[in-house]
C-alpha cells in the first residue's frame, strides 16, 4: 500500500534560500535552504535550543533574516500579500467570542464574502466535530477542545502556509494522538501546506511527509528525510520504529 498523499509532481509552494540569522554576535541559523511542495506536510526537529522557534519566526516574518530569503509561489513572502496562519502551544482562542465567532475571526479580517465565511465555518465545525460547541465560549471547553478550535481557525483561513509550533506540547499522549489525527484529516481535506515544529520524534514520524532535521546552533539542515510510510501510520511497525530511531540518532548533541 502506498501513501496517497505523496505526489512527486506537486509544484513548489515555498522556497527557502540561504536563510541565516544573527542576534548581535549570536549565530542562530546558518545558510538554510529547502523547498516545500504545495500541500506538503513538513515536520522540523532538532536538539533542544537549536533554534527551531527562531526558524519558525523567520518563516512567519516575525523576524527578518540576516541573510537569505523566503518565497511563496515565487514571490518574496509578505504577510500583507500572502495568507500565513499560525498555531502555537499556548491556548489562543479569543475568550470573549463563541467557537463559531473564533472561527470567523480571521475570515472577517480578510473581508471574505459572508457566504464564503459561513461555508468555511460550517465545514470546519463539521470536520472537527465541533457543531455541538458552536455557541460555547472557550472557558466552557476542555483544553483539547479549545485546541481543536484554534487548529480549525487556522485551517479555515486555507492559508498559503500554516506554521505550527509544538501545538500539543502540554497534552498527554492520548490527547496528542487524537489531535494529530484531527490535523491529518483537516490537512487531507483542505490541502494546506504545513510546517510543524516539534521536539517529539514519534509525532514527526506520525505526521510528516518530510522531516527537516536541524543541527545544533548555529542550526543548519543536517538531513532532509522523505517519509513515505502510508497513512494511517502504525507506530509499532518495523519501518516506523526504524525511522524514529534514525531521527533520534541524527539529533543527538554529539
Amino acid at each position: 500500500m502506498k501513501s496517497e498523499t505523496v505526489i512527486d509532481n506537486r509544484p513548489v509552494k515555498v522556497q527557502v534560500s540561504h536563510l541565516t540569522k544573527y542576534f548581535g554576535s549570536l549565530h542562530v541559523l546558518d545558510d538554510v535552504s529547502f523547498d516545500i511542495k504545495k500541500g506538503e506536510f513538513v515536520c522540523v526537529v532538532g536538539p533542544t535550543g537549536c533554534g527551531k522557534t527562531t526558524f519558525l519566526n523567520l518563516l512567519t516574518k516575525i523576524y527578518e533574516p540576516s541573510e537569505g530569503e523566503l518565497r511563496i509561489d515565487g514571490e518574496l513572502a509578505d504577510p500583507k500579500k500572502h495568507n500565513l496562519a499560525f498555531v502555537f502551544q499556548e491556548p489562543s482562542a479569543l475568550p470573549w467570542l463563541t467557537v463559531e465567532d473564533n472561527l470567523r475571526f480571521g475570515l472577517k479580517i480578510k473581508k471574505l464574502p459572508k457566504e464564503e465565511i459561513e461555508r468555511r465555518v460550517d465545514r470546519i465545525l463539521k470536520l472537527l466535530g465541533l457543531e455541538e460547541f458552536r455557541k460555547a465560549y472557550p472557558g466552557q471547553l476542555s483544553t483539547s477542545t479549545e485546541q481543536r478550535v484554534i487548529i480549525g481557525r487556522a485551517f479555515a483561513m486555507e492559508p498559503d502556509l500554516l506554521l505550527m509550533d509544538e501545538p500539543y506540547g502540554q497534552m498527554d499522549i492520548k490527547l496528542r494522538f487524537y489531535l494529530e489525527d484531527e490535523v491529518l484529516r483537516l490537512w487531507r481535506e483542505i490541502g494546506t501546506t504545513v510546517v510543524f515544529i516539534t521536539h517529539n520524534i514519534e509525532e514527526a514520524v506520525y505526521l510528516s511527509e518530510k522531516v527537516l532535521i536541524l543541527s545544533n546552533k548555529p542550526a543548519t539542515i543536517k538531513e532532509e528525510l522523505k517519509n513515505n510510510l502510508p497513512y494511517p501510520r502504525d507506530i509499532a511497525s518495523r519501518e516506523f520504529v526504524e525511522m524514529r530511531k534514525h531521527i533520534t540518532e541524527q539529533i543527538k548533541w554529539w
